[in-house]
């Protein structure tokens, strides 16, 4: 005989291998049958919004679903901001919490179901005898809506015998969406035909034409319209023929490179949502630029959208290409006209001061970004938190996949969840380094899950704290508004010494030298070394291109 809980680990265990969370009163049942189950794995954080934000670091890290868990009451309320980002993001996760009993609300219960909805995401409780219905329901919401959910379990229903676990009913996904009909085969011949005519074509690709599989379909595009291609932060490296890739778009791109964009007369955006950062707040594409979008949202995510073709990116690509090969199309050629590499290459800017010292003292982050660069392992899963400093890893730390830069906290706009999502990375990508970005704002709020950090990546672990002893993006935004400064100031925090306590090594980085310690530590085998911390102490008055963007479109 199986408990109720027993019953929801098994049930999952058809689906997911790892669990992440907090111990506590409504999750023990569930986490004692996931550490007897064979196939499942448990790894603990030291915050509840940990484990949501582990879970979604896993998934955008290897594509594979995970679980969070936490006990109901505060434990649950200590998920919410992890489960908001979580449902922008869309990145699907299950959320395994415990819930109010059926019998009512005890003073320290709240309305779980009620705060899950605020957030968007959707909770399905289970009973006695509809275990693998419902647990089946909840990830086929996930990953059919790429979102959260919430699969709660009620405290006096937990541990109730339940019998023999049974096969879980299989999951029924949605096929991907195909552009069908009279309409849609005109629209993608069209399309073809303006790509044939086009004299500079332009492909941009974003997480959605990733997470499709169009990689390879895209590559065979460009190849045969002769565009130049470019991503999104979250879809870099996906176009496989990087002679021809000005790398990523928007706020984050090279400015030789996004002049170059606007030279585009026929642009084809893939997977991407147009956000006001890869739009550049509208001003990516020149006026003349003919933009058509291709994406699975009911209608174009932009105003500057012309033409909008509804479907999945590899799809309507890989139909693209017959199309053009159909009518014996030839490629435009632009992209062999043009020196591409030496377009995308970040430069640390033509008022870096010699040394890599701001005015102030204290480092111009662009220089120890861009040395950071030289020094770090290739085989490498960078994650970030949010905060001002997320301009210097996107523009000067290459990955090879959109699955090598994970940024939680960003469709949130939150900062504080990044230490928590290196156990994520870590569990996913056994085989890489997992380097975190973080500020010292977001640092000091998750400190909790430094130890976390420590223990699941242990050597192959690096965490660089860019710490100017501020809230960089409020005193960039405000105040040079005139705002009073104080409450954007951080007293100036020591977080070498903190990884030291938590048995890592902890540096402090005041000059360029003092970054051979992560040459040093690099070089050695893994197993022979422990977690980094490089405590950066830059300037603050060095303020990111893209933030540029933010104070001049909010002044």
């Amino acid at each position: 005989m199986s408990s109720v809980s027993a019953h929801v680990a098994h049930a999952l265990s058809a689906h997911l291998d790892h669990v992440f969370g907090v111990m506590g009163n409504g999750n023990a049942h569930f986490l004692d049958a996931v550490e007897r189950h064979p196939s499942m794995s448990f790894t603990a954080v030291r915050h509840e919004a940990g484990g949501v934000v582990a879970a979604d670091a896993h998934h955008r890290a290897s594509g594979r679903l995970a679980a969070a868990t936490a006990t109901y009451g505060a434990g649950f309320t200590n998920t919410l901001t992890a489960l908001a980002e979580a449902v922008q993001a869309r990145v699907p996760l299950v959320l395994v919490a415990g819930d109010e009993p059926t019998i009512g609300r005890r003073p320290w219960d709240v309305d779980q179901i009620a705060l899950a909805s605020a957030v968007g995401a959707r909770t399905f409780t289970v009973g006695r005898t509809d275990v693998a219905a419902t647990t089946v329901l909840a990830v086929e919401h996930a990953l059919a809506r790429r979102t959260a959910a919430v699969l709660a379990i009620p405290y006096d229903v937990a541990a109730l015998e339940a019998g023999e676990p049974e096969d879980a009913p299989p999951l029924r996904l949605p096929a991907p969406l195909a552009p069908a009909g009279e309409f849609a085969a005109h629209a993608v011949a069209e399309l073809a035909r303006a790509l044939a005519g086009a004299r500079r074509p332009f492909l941009l690709a974003g997480r959605g034409a990733w997470l499709s599989g169009a990689s390879e379909a895209l590559g065979e595009l460009a190849a045969a319209t002769g565009a130049i291609t470019a991503s999104t932060a979250l879809g870099r490296g996906l176009f496989p023929d990087a002679r021809f890739d000005l790398g990523v778009a928007g706020g984050f791109g090279a400015p030789r490179a996004m002049e170059l964009v606007r030279e585009a007369d026929v642009a084809v955006v893939f997977g991407a949502s147009l956000n006001q950062f890869t739009m550049r707040f509208g001003e990516l594409f020149a006026p003349g630029t003919r933009i058509v979008q291709v994406d699975v949202a009911a209608t174009a995510t932009h105003p500057h959208v012309g033409d909008y073709l509804r479907g999945d990116a590899a799809i309507v690509a890989r139909a693209l290409v017959a199309e053009l090969a159909a009518t014996g199309a030839a490629g435009s050629g632009w992209r062999e006209s043009i020196a591409v590499e030496s377009l995308r290459t970040q430069e640390p800017g033509a008022d870096a001061a010699a040394g890599g010292l701001a005015d102030d003292g204290r480092l111009d982050p662009r220089t120890v970004a861009a040395r950071i660069a030289e020094l770090l392992p290739e085989d490498r899963v960078v994650v970030s938190d949010g905060g001002h400093f997320i301009g210097w890893a996107n523009m000067y730390w290459p990955v090879a996949s959109p699955d090598r830069m994970i940024m939680v906290g960003t469709a949130f706009q939150s900062i504080g969840l990044g230490f928590p999502s290196v156990p994520g990375a870590a569990v996913a990508r056994h085989e890489s380094t997992i380097v975190l970005t973080t500020g010292d704002g977001g640092g000091l709020m998750a400190m909790a899950d430094l130890e976390s950090a420590v223990r699941t990546a242990g050597g192959r672990g690096l965490a660089v704290v860019w710490n100017d002893a501020a809230y960089g993006a409020e005193v960039n935004l405000y105040g040079l508004k005139g705002l009073a400064e104080g409450p954007m100031l951080i007293p100036e925090a020591d977080f070498a010494q903190a990884a030291r306590a938590f048995g890592a090594e902890g540096v402090v980085v005041r000059e360029l030298a003092d970054l051979e310690a992560l040459a040093e530590w690099a070089a050695r085998p893994a197993r022979e070394r422990p977690f980094l911390l490089l405590d950066c102490r830059i300037s603050g008055l060095v303020i990111a291109p893209y933030q540029r963007e933010i104070i001049r479109v909010n002044s």
